[in-house]
């Protein structure tokens, strides 16, 4: 784009507003003051590799903190000794960036600053690049044009930037995805990690770290906030926001993605029935579904539908799961399948929260130990459920090992302590793991924890809370390990 004077003399301004410690030297107290969020730990090292010539895919929902990370990650750059001047954040949704390449606005910021673009360590923070046309062909020709600079870019609309950087950045760029709170996060954000202990439990002959809490009653309570309000960094540090939790997330996050972010990239015509679609599927989260089902309570052709899911589960507000039988095959022909929120607070924004004696309080325990889960890579999770003649049957979260056909491990999510004192109850638990010779699998509850023996079968019962923070822990450190940190 050929631009006036009068706009670069704009855009400049505007970077200069944008990038206050090139005069200060510090970050904004706004973003200083918010604590960190943990996987700032795996984020930060993946910067400093200014040896690795890869530019740095920040993906997530919105409002999960991309840019108050990316803001952490300049100060600490800051604070390990990188000029400040030597830093340049751009968000790419402004106004009068319309139209200007990746490229023009690094060379204004580098005017700006009186730097040479090609001479010194930079780097260069893009903020929603999603919104600008071919960014990704603009960033691969940064990435191979200046050796020197240190690219990172953020996006909310994960199936645009995955599929994009998947196409044309090929060996230019790494993905970081960034999901919405862990439980194990919100503990860490609320400062409640002082309730929970470092633990073991015994798991196929071996002794296995998990964690245990010295009040249930407090960790229960944390939990069903978190099924409520947790999702979302703001949420906690906010006290306005505090207030009215739901109507942030239903206008901040819902809304903006299901009016603005999904018929913007994918030429959506009909925004209300991909409302009623997600509408339908929040208010269910956690239940099965068929393609029929869906189509019938949304009004939403099949062939439409599944284009939805696909774009609905691309911007990280649903996750869809796959089922396999009694014998952890999984079906020829997907008729039915799962489908949970990426995190439970959307469900309740869109209604109202719930309570621990609410009906739907069952479906929401199982889709917060989901969320939990959705991060985590290389784990091939689904669910069992069965139907032979009048037996039928269902086991919450299974592990496949996909190589052997067989399960590694199972779940029951339960919200209640009554089959830890009266374990027969678990009789489709009972024969998949019969089926499948497996001699333990975990049943959580709301107080009850340790194991339960049942012929020879061993329920290893942990309160749900619980098991939602051990997963989380895991999961981030299961990152940190895949990246040597």
């Amino acid at each position: 784009m050929i631009y006036t004077e009068l706009l670069e003399k704009q855009i400049i301004g505007k970077l200069k507003i944008d990038n206050p410690w090139w005069t200060y030297e510090v970050m904004p107290k706004y973003y200083t003051d918010m604590t960190p969020r943990l996987y700032l730990d795996i984020f930060l090292p993946l910067i400093q590799a200014t040896d690795l010539r890869r530019a740095l895919i920040l993906m997530g929902p919105r409002r999960v903190g991309k840019t108050v990370m990316m803001f952490h990650s300049m100060q600490k750059l800051i604070e390990s000794g990188v000029p400040a001047q030597n830093i340049i954040y751009i968000s790419v949704e402004t106004p009068i960036y319309n139209k200007v390449d990746l490229e023009q606005l690094y060379l204004l910021a580098c005017q700006t600053l009186n730097k040479n673009p090609r001479e010194e360590q930079m780097y260069v923070f893009y903020d929603e690049v999603q919104y600008l046309k071919d960014w990704e062909v603009s960033l691969k020709s940064l990435v191979d044009t200046y050796l020197n600079v240190k690219f990172i870019a953020s996006g909310s609309a994960a199936a645009e930037l995955k599929k994009r950087s998947d196409e044309s950045g090929a060996g230019r760029f790494t993905d970081f995805h960034l999901p919405p709170l862990t439980f194990y996060e919100y503990i860490h954000l609320k400062d409640y990690t002082h309730i929970m202990q470092p633990d073991t439990m015994e798991w196929h002959g071996s002794e296995l770290m998990c964690y245990k809490t010295i009040n249930i009653d407090k960790l229960n309570e944390l939990f069903l906030d978190y099924i409520n309000y947790g999702g979302y960094p703001e949420v906690v540090f906010s006290e306005r926001i505090r207030e009215n939790p739901g109507q942030f997330i239903r206008h901040d996050i819902i809304d903006k993605v299901l009016l603005r972010d999904l018929p913007s990239l994918y030429g959506i015509n009909d925004v209300q029935e991909l409302n009623s679609l997600f509408t339908m599927i929040a208010y269910h989260s956690g239940n099965q579904f068929s393609y029929e089902v869906l189509s019938k309570g949304s009004g939403v052709r099949k062939d439409t539908l599944r284009k939805y899911i696909n774009y609905l589960e691309a911007a990280f507000l649903i996750k869809v799961v796959r089922r396999t039988d009694d014998n952890a095959k999984q079906y020829q022909r997907e008729t039915q399948f799962k489908i949970y929120l990426t995190n439970p607070s959307l469900r309740c924004a869109l209604f109202q929260p719930i309570n621990e004696k609410d009906e739907e309080i069952g479906d929401m325990v199982e889709t917060a130990v989901f969320a939990q889960w959705i991060p985590r890579q290389g784990t091939d999770i689904h669910y069992a459920n069965w139907k032979q003649g009048k037996k039928e049957g269902e086991v919450d979260i299974v592990g496949l090992n996909i190589a052997k056909q067989k399960p590694s491990w199972a779940v029951e999510v339960k919200w209640s302590d009554r089959y830890y004192d009266s374990p027969v109850e678990l009789a489709s638990l009972r024969h998949f793991m019969e089926t499948n010779k497996m001699e333990q699998a975990i049943v959580t509850s709301i107080s009850k924890s340790g194991p339960v023996k049942y012929g020879d079968l061993t329920y290893q019962f942990i309160p749900v809370a619980c098991y939602a923070y051990i997963v989380g822990y895991n999961t981030l450190l299961q990152m940190k390990e895949s990246l040597g940190l």
